[in-house]
């Protein structure tokens, strides 16, 4: 541990953000599932709602700086071309 003050202050802003980061990356993990399961279901109109929440979440967490653009775009593509299957 740190014996500076500002650095004690520093480590402990961090493990605030780290844990804030990591729920709300665990939630955005459960809405790209949600869009995975419903197509599992061959439902379209319950995966296209899934979709528009998971695109929301990942144009969030990219904003708040959570996640990289790459991940963002790769997983947006991967949700679109699999809710096109069921069209």
């Amino acid at each position: 541990m740190a014996n500076i003050k500002q650095q004690i202050k520093r480590v402990k802003t961090n493990e605030k953000s780290r844990l804030a980061n990591a729920s709300y990356k665990s939630k955005l993990k459960t809405t790209l599932k949600d869009v995975h399961a419903a197509v599992a279901t061959k439902d379209l109109a319950q995966a296209e709602a899934a979709l528009t929440v998971a695109y929301q979440a990942l144009d969030k967490a990219l904003a708040k700086k959570i996640v990289h653009k790459n991940y963002v775009a790769r997983n947006k593509a991967k949700l679109a071309a699999a809710v096109n299957t069921l069209r």
